[in-house]
């Protein structure tokens, strides 16, 4: 697969010279209903022998419109994860636009010029919702339009669970809710984020289940406060393990939640590493206990229930 980055305005030898069948999101998860749209492009250039592409950009567009600062807005997937998704899916090319004022405002007209027909693309395929334009002011119905016959236009239909349209919002607020089970469904996969391992007050090792503590990197979503059956790669290895974001309101509260791992039949120093974790289901909400041993039994019936759930597998 190949990553082409576009730089507004971009140079025309920026671009792969081929036909393509062209789809469009941004993608912001990579879940069921994006899929659907990838799917729908690539059986679309199967059949007529074009290479896949997916213009995508390099940050959501809400920074733009809605003037929110990058700090502010947390992503499902960032950018190495969106294309190993992409990669996965059997995608040819992937044209990552960077989201400028600029590029924000070309008119409906200029943007169909300059990131749909400049692209080689003969087929698209995007969302039924899908928006381009100042402000959104075009969408999958005047799209045909401004093809002008160049281009064939193919919207996808939204995936639906229990009657709700599967959506990166969606997601995410099912995300900060604890409700893992319910996202990762609507995602097709296990949600995953990552950060470093970096030094804790090492509580954990006092109460016979050592932790790695985690900073997450910048503009993840974090699940929500609660106790969660987890994987955690280190070095291209998958470990069990379970997880807590929470205060600590047992000992000390914190001020802002932590991230703490207790990986399973493991006792090495990582100090400084990266790692990704998995995030497969929710165990408890952060309770408060009156003692250390209360603590210790709850984390014996946490342990034991997450290996339960890997066991079944």
């Amino acid at each position: 697969m190949k990553k082409v980055i576009l730089n507004h305005p971009y140079a025309k030898d920026d671009l792969i010279d081929t036909e393509i069948v062209l789809a469009l999101g941004f993608f912001d998860g990579v879940h069921l209903g994006h899929q659907k749209v990838i799917e729908r492009a690539l059986q679309i250039g199967k059949a007529k022998g074009y290479s896949v592409a997916v213009l995508t950009f390099n940050h959501t567009p809400k920074l733009i419109f809605e003037k929110i600062h990058p700090h502010e807005f947390d992503y499902l997937t960032d950018l190495r994860h969106k294309m190993t998704h992409f990669e996965a899916l059997g995608v040819d090319i992937v044209y990552v636009a960077d989201f400028t004022w600029d590029l924000a405002h070309l008119s409906p007209e200029e943007f169909v010029e300059q990131y749909i027909v400049a692209l080689g693309a003969k087929e698209v395929v995007a969302g039924f919702d899908y928006t381009y334009g100042p402000r959104e002011i075009a969408n999958m119905s005047t799209l045909p339009i401004h093809s002008q016959n160049r281009f064939m236009v193919h919207d996808v239909s939204p995936i639906l669970i229990e009657g709700q349209k599967i959506a990166s919002s969606t997601i995410r607020q099912l995300l900060l809710q604890s409700k893992i089970q319910e996202a990762n469904q609507a995602l097709g996969y296990i949600y995953q984020t990552s950060g470093q391992v970096i030094n804790g007050e090492k509580r954990g090792r006092t109460l016979g289940f050592p932790t790695a503590n985690i900073a997450s990197d910048y503009n993840q979503v974090i699940p929500g406060i609660g106790v969660y059956v987890v994987e955690l790669k280190l070095k291209d290895q998958w470990y069990p393990a379970m997880a807590s974001i929470g205060y600590n309101v047992t000992f000390k509260a914190l001020e802002e939640p932590s991230i703490e791992v207790n990986i399973f039949d493991f006792d090495r120093m990582i100090y400084g590493e990266h790692v990704e974790i998995r995030w497969h289901s929710f165990l408890r909400p952060e309770l408060k206990f009156d003692s250390s041993q209360g603590l210790i039994d709850q984390l014996n019936q946490d342990r034991v229930n997450s290996l339960a759930y890997f066991k079944q597998l």
